[in-house]
């Protein structure tokens, strides 16, 4: 197995709502702030190879959105998605599965993209696409606290397609590619927990969004249920540092994953980790 990093560039978000009821004055030392009270954030995906299989975990925000649409979010940077998958010598064609932790706009974006005919269709031609029952139902029915996140644009393409497959948390994708479902963000977002080069490196997805994010109260706004993704942190953190993983953020800016180790204050962020230096 080989793992690459895959850089789809970055975009901003109002730090108050990326960091909960935690004071500004303690999160502005994390990921300082402009004038507009945004912070910039990665969209970090991940690509697995495994013999004839090469899977892509998320897809970032895409480039398919209106000017409107993008004026929010100000994404911005030289890298995306189909050029940092390029850089790894492969291409569009090459991707045989898609894996999506979840559907919220800035994860699943990039799956999908205009044709020649001005058609949504899915961006990886061959690719098989995954999702869960569950999530999809929340994502096509998705209640007000949600809606802005659940676009159809980025999620109808892919069942019309006739390239999604839904999975359950007891399957894995490959060998070595186990799935944890979480209830706090939204509605049975998916973890992978992939085991590489005797590691164990677990892509975070929205649950600990960045390596700020590794103190168990510091939640963010846009969680649908909050006390969910405390005891959820909690638990999970406690595993991953008995269990020495390597947590993998799709956030954060700077720091593209890190080790764990135990502390007074709790579990904190131990070394950073590089994964093409693993």
């Amino acid at each position: 197995m080989k793992l690459y990093t895959i850089d789809t560039g970055f975009f901003k978000l109002d730090g108050g709502a990326m960091f909960g009821v935690v004071p500004k004055s303690i999160w502005n030392t994390i990921n300082p702030s402009d004038e507009k009270n945004l912070c910039a954030w990665a969209m970090r995906c991940l690509l697995v190879e495994e013999g004839n299989r090469l899977i892509l975990i998320d897809c970032g925000l895409g480039n398919k959105q209106s000017a409107k649409f993008f004026s929010h979010y100000e994404p911005y940077g030289d890298k995306d998605l189909l050029s940092s998958i390029k850089g790894h010598g492969f291409s569009a064609g090459d991707i045989t599965d898609v894996f999506l932790t979840h559907l919220h706009f800035d994860h699943c974006g990039g799956a999908i993209a205009y044709d020649a005919e001005n058609k949504l269709v899915p961006l990886f031609p061959n690719a098989t696409y995954y999702s869960n029952e569950k999530h999809w139902e929340t994502a096509t029915h998705p209640n007000q606290r949600e809606k802005a996140s659940f676009l159809k644009e980025n999620i109808l393409p892919l069942l019309e397609g006739g390239r999604l497959k839904m999975i359950n948390e007891e399957d894995e994708l490959i060998p070595g590619f186990k799935i944890m479902f979480v209830y706090g963000h939204t509605e049975a977002m998916m973890l992978p927990i992939i085991s590489y080069n005797n590691y164990t490196i677990a892509y975070m997805a929205d649950l600990i969004p960045s390596a700020g994010h590794i103190p168990v109260p510091f939640v963010m706004s846009y969680d649908l249920r909050p006390l969910i993704t405390l005891d959820e942190k909690e638990k999970f953190l406690n595993m991953a540092v008995e269990n020495n993983y390597v947590l993998f953020f799709e956030h954060d800016p700077l720091i593209e994953a890190c080790t764990l180790i135990k502390t007074e204050k709790g579990v904190r962020m131990g070394e950073r980790v590089i994964i093409n230096e693993l």
